[in-house]
Formats: structure tokens, C-alpha cells, sequence
């Protein structure tokens, strides 16, 4: 069951900001009264850790083989995480979701309308979905210095191919933002949106 809350997705290749601006948002939102929490994909669960763990050993699943990790850690995360807090009528932030996998796993040669099918005959479809748009190029510049690199994901001609399937989503829950300007005008702007839509749903109840 969905249930009364609101599902929030941040999207975005790597270093494009989703995480900063996800938990931000968080707070921002919390600052003004409503309940917000912040989950992430992968997950901390287990299926989450096995992506993880098997993302810093490149060539060791094929594209079918990540799917399929993905597909069980969301299940996990829908059951443990999003759909409780759905149900709680919180505003639930997601730094990334399923448009993740269909970029990431679609890139890699998987049919996306296949993989979009598979993930919503269970995932909350999502009433806001910000798609950070940055070049891969400046993106992985932003990123040289954390400790770990994921090396499945993290290689500029694949995150170009990734970067395309993400601008090709379309639909009223989709709002590409301009990643590439000082992340507190990117944050005004996911802040601005995200209201808009939460006093809409508070007017309509």
C-alpha cells in the first residue's frame, strides 16, 4: 500500500550532487515542520552491502547479475523503509531510486522499459523526481577525492551513455535542474518545487 505521504526522488550521474542535496532537503523541510526522512539506494541492508562490496571489483557481476542485486535491494527497502514511512504520511527524500538502474543497467545494454516494468509492479511511483544534470566530466572531477572508488560505475563514457537515458525521462514528476551552478541555488530550487507540491497535497486532503 503507498499510502498518504510523499515520495521525493533525487537523481543524477555520480558527482552531480544528489546526496548534499537529498539530506538537505531533509532538513530543510524538517526546519519547516513537516515529518522528512532520508533513505538511500543501495540501501544499508543487506543487498545494499553486496552492492557495494561487489562495485569495487570491476567485472565481477553482469549487467543481469546487477540488476538482479538491485532489484532485491529495493524490494528490501520498499518493505522496510519507504513504504512504512509512506504509510506514516512522512515526505520520504530518496538519493536515487529505480531511475537509477534504468540509466545505469540500460547504458550497459539492458532494455529500460524492461527494467522500469520490473521495478513499478512493486516501487511507490514517485511524486517528485529531480534529475541533476551535470557533465560526466565535471562530475567525476568532483569526486577524485573520495577514498573509494566505484569502479562498475564511476568511468566517463559509460556515465555519457547514463547521462542520456536520464535526460530522456519525461512526465509531470520530472524536473531537471541545472547541477552545474553553486549547489545552494540548486537547493533554493529543489526546496521551492518540493513545496509547491506538499501545499498542493495539504490543500487537496
Amino acid at each position: 500500500m503507498r499510502g498518504p505521504g510523499v515520495l521525493i526522488v533525487i537523481e543524477g550521474i555520480d558527482g552531480a550532487g544528489k546526496s548534499t542535496q537529498a539530506k538537505g532537503l531533509v532538513r530543510r523541510l524538517r526546519a519547516r515542520g513537516f515529518a522528512a526522512s532520508y533513505f538511500c539506494e543501495p540501501s544499508r541492508g543487506r543487498w545494499g552491502r553486496e552492492i557495494k562490496r561487489q562495485a569495487k571489483v570491476a567485472g565481477s557481476l553482469t549487467p543481469e547479475q546487477e540488476l538482479d542485486l538491485f532489484l532485491k535491494d529495493r524490494r528490501d527497502n520498499v518493505e522496510r523503509n519507504l513504504a512504512p514511512a509512506l504509510r506514516r504520511g512522512e515526505v520520504v527524500v530518496l538519493d536515487r531510486y529505480y531511475f537509477s538502474t534504468i540509466a545505469y543497467q540500460g547504458a550497459k545494454g539492458l532494455d529500460p522499459g524492461k527494467i522500469r516494468r520490473m521495478n513499478e509492479k512493486f516501487a511507490p511511483r514517485p511524486d517528485l523526481v529531480f534529475v541533476l544534470d551535470i557533465g560526466p566530466d565535471a562530475g567525476l572531477a568532483r569526486i577524485t577525492g573520495r577514498k573509494i572508488k566505484d569502479v562498475l560505475f564511476e568511468r566517463a563514457g559509460y556515465l555519457r551513455k547514463v547521462r542520456k537515458i536520464f535526460r530522456s525521462f519525461r512526465g509531470r514528476a520530472f524536473v531537471p535542474i541545472d547541477a552545474r551552478r553553486d549547489r545552494w541555488a540548486v537547493a533554493a530550487e529543489i526546496l521551492e518545487r518540493s513545496l509547491r507540491v506538499l501545499e498542493s497535497r495539504l490543500v487537496n486532503q
